[in-house]
C-alpha cells in the first residue's frame, strides 16, 4: 500500500508543477517528458548495475512495453494540456472515474472477485461519478481520455513481467526518440523555448524527468504487489488532491454537484479501505499480535 500511497500523493500535487513549464506548450512539455526521464532512469539503471539485465528483455515483453508507452504518454499528454489550459477540475474528473475503470477491467480480464462491501464502495463511487459527470454539463472527453488510457496502462503494467527500474526505462527508450524528433523539429522552426528563454526554463523542463521517474517507479512496484482493484481504489488520493487545488489554487468554478460527488466518493474510499484493513492476510495480522505481545513483555 505504501508504494501505491506514495504514487498518488506525488501525482496529486502535479498541479503545482506543470505551469511552471510556460511557456512550453504541452507537446513540447510532453517530448521533454520523454527525453529527460529516459535520461535520468539511465542514470538509476547504471547506479544500480542493471545494464546486463536490460539486454535480456524478451520480445513479448518489449511489445507489452511499447503498449504501455503508448498509453501513458497518452495520459500524459492530455494531462498536461488539462492542467495548463485551466482544466484541473477535469482532469480530477478523470481520476475520480479512472478507479472504475480499473476495478471493472480487474473484474471483466483479471476474473478479480470482489467481497461484498468491495461492491457496495464501487457501486457507491459509480453513483458519485455520474453526479460529477452530469455537473459537467458535456461530455467530459479529457476526463475520459485520462480514465481509459491509465486504466488500460494498469492493467498492461500488471502482465509485464520486469522490475520497475527496468519496465520505466523500457518505455521511455520507446518514447524518447519520438520526443527527440520533435524537440528537433521545434528547433528547425525556431520555437524550441528550451533554448529560447534561459537556464532556468531550460533546468525546469529538465527536472520533468525525474518529477515523471519517481512517482511512475513507485506505481510500478505498487501494481506488482497489489490487485488491480485496491490499485484502482486507492488512486481516489490523487483526484480530491487535485480538485482541492483546482478550487483554492486556480480558483475554478465548482458547482455544488460536483461537491455532492465529491463528498459521496469520500464515502466510497472510506468503506474499501475499512474493507482492506479487515481482510489482511492473516500473517500480517498474527506477526502485528506478535510484536504487540514482545513490546508488552518488553515493557
Amino acid at each position: 500500500m505504501v508504494w501505491g500511497f506514495g504514487a498518488y500523493l506525488l501525482w496529486g500535487v502535479f498541479p503545482a508543477f506543470f505551469p511552471l513549464l510556460k511557456p512550453a506548450a504541452p507537446v513540447e512539455i510532453l517530448a521533454h517528458r520523454f527525453i529527460w526521464t529516459l535520461v535520468f532512469m539511465s542514470i538509476v539503471v547504471v547506479a544500480v548495475g542493471a545494464m546486463k539485465s536490460m539486454r535480456h528483455i524478451s520480445r513479448d515483453q518489449w511489445l507489452k512495453v511499447t503498449l504501455a508507452a503508448v498509453l501513458i504518454s497518452l495520459n500524459w499528454g492530455l494531462y498536461i494540456y488539462a492542467v495548463n489550459t485551466n482544466h484541473v477540475a477535469d482532469a480530477a474528473l478523470g481520476y475520480f472515474i479512472n478507479p472504475l475503470v480499473t476495478v471493472m477491467l480487474a473484474v471483466v480480464v483479471l476474473r478479480e472477485s470482489l467481497r461484498p462491501m468491495q461492491l457496495v464502495s464501487v457501486a457507491i463511487a459509480s453513483v458519485a461519478v455520474i453526479i460529477l459527470t452530469v455537473a459537467l454539463g458535456q461530455p467530459p472527453i479529457i476526463a475520459l481520455g485520462l480514465a481509459l488510457s491509465f486504466g488500460l496502462y494498469g492493467l498492461v503494467k500488471k502482465q509485464v513481467k520486469l522490475s520497475p527500474i527496468q519496465s520505466l526505462t523500457a518505455e521511455t527508450l520507446v518514447l524518447a526518440p519520438v520526443g527527440l524528433g520533435y524537440i528537433v523539429y521545434l528547433q528547425s522552426q525556431g520555437q524550441n523555448t528550451f533554448v529560447q528563454h534561459g537556464p532556468g526554463h531550460a533546468a525546469l523542463l529538465m527536472t520533468a524527468g525525474v518529477v515523471t521517474a519517481v512517482p511512475l517507479l513507485l506505481f510500478s512496484k505498487a501494481a506488482q504487489v497489489l490487485s488491480l482493484t485496491s490499485l484502482g481504489m486507492i488512486q481516489y488520493i490523487t483526484p480530491v488532491m487535485q480538485m482541492l487545488w483546482a478550487v483554492f489554487v486556480n480558483q475554478e468554478a465548482i458547482p455544488a454537484a460536483r461537491w455532492v460527488g465529491f463528498c459521496i466518493i469520500w464515502v466510497a474510499v472510506i468503506i474499501f479501505i475499512v474493507d482492506m484493513i479487515r481482510h489482511r492476510p492473516p500473517r500480517i495480522r498474527h506477526q502485528r499480535i506478535a510484536r504487540g505481545l514482545s513490546q508488552g513483555s518488553a515493557d
